[in-house]
């Protein structure tokens, strides 16, 4: 058995691909989600039809008091020892920097950043050997955006992902010693539904050609190498960010 895994956002794109890939390797999982209760559930029940057990528990990462809620509840299913950091968000409106409201911005770096903040905090606080735990292995989502800047779409995305890579490097090191690996996955462009939440219908379609490979990525393809870094296979891999961007 691989243990209990919680994975933020887990109800659709990333998350759900991470989600019934775990299931498939062994893991129970914990499926956060804040809006979509039916697509949540519909993750669980393919968790439990893989024989796995399976939770759906919403909560806002970026309130402190839904997250510690989050772990708690999770514990239902035994010790922690797995964490996915996909929930993320990108913005009201693409554009130029000068085109973001404060509030717009303060929402990103939020849910994206304070939200990897306070479920890696959490997963500490379970996993590490420094309190009492077993050990355990923590994979926050970047993007590519992080090296390539977003510009005139999402810089502030970007920049909110290129804290996450900080984040994922720094804890690392404080917590090698005590049984945790922490890396990042930076995804490029994959299909999802972020895209045309955001207003960009045609974006795969028009930055396909900008690609080495030449298309997107689909959701399963990122979750592969999630679950990589979360696998014995990864064992030595720490404050690793590990680009699956197609060449881009």
């Amino acid at each position: 058995m691989s243990g209990v895994l919680i994975v933020t956002g887990g109800s659709r794109g990333i998350g759900a691909a991470v989600c019934t890939l775990a299931a498939h390797q062994g893991y129970d999982v914990v499926v956060n989600y804040v809006h979509d209760v039916e697509a949540a559930g519909h993750v669980v029940d393919y968790v439990k039809r893989c024989g796995r057990r399976a939770l759906a528990v919403r909560a806002d990462v970026s309130v402190e008091e839904e997250v510690t809620a989050l772990f708690e509840t999770a514990a239902a299913l035994g010790p922690i020892t797995k964490l996915v950091n996909n929930a993320g968000i990108t913005g009201l409106t693409p554009g130029r920097l000068d085109e973001q409201t404060v509030s717009s911005v303060r929402r990103v770096f939020d849910v994206n950043v304070t939200g990897v903040f306070l479920c890696a905090r959490e997963a500490v606080r379970r996993m590490s050997t420094r309190y009492g735990g077993g050990g355990g292995a923590i994979v926050n989502i970047s993007s590519t955006a992080a090296r390539l800047g977003s510009a005139g779409e999402w810089v502030h995305y970007a920049a909110s992902k290129a804290a996450v890579e900080t984040m994922t490097l720094g804890l690392a090191q404080e917590v090698a010693g005590e049984r945790i690996r922490v890396n990042a996955v930076a995804p490029g462009m994959v299909e999802t539904q972020l895209h045309a939440e955001a207003g960009l219908h045609d974006r795969l379609e028009r930055l396909a050609p900008t690609i080495p490979l030449g298309r997107p990525a689909q959701p399963a393809e990122i979750a592969e190498a999630v679950l990589w870094l979360l696998s014995p296979a990864a064992s030595y891999a720490t404050g690793a960010v590990l680009p699956i961007g197609g060449g881009r």
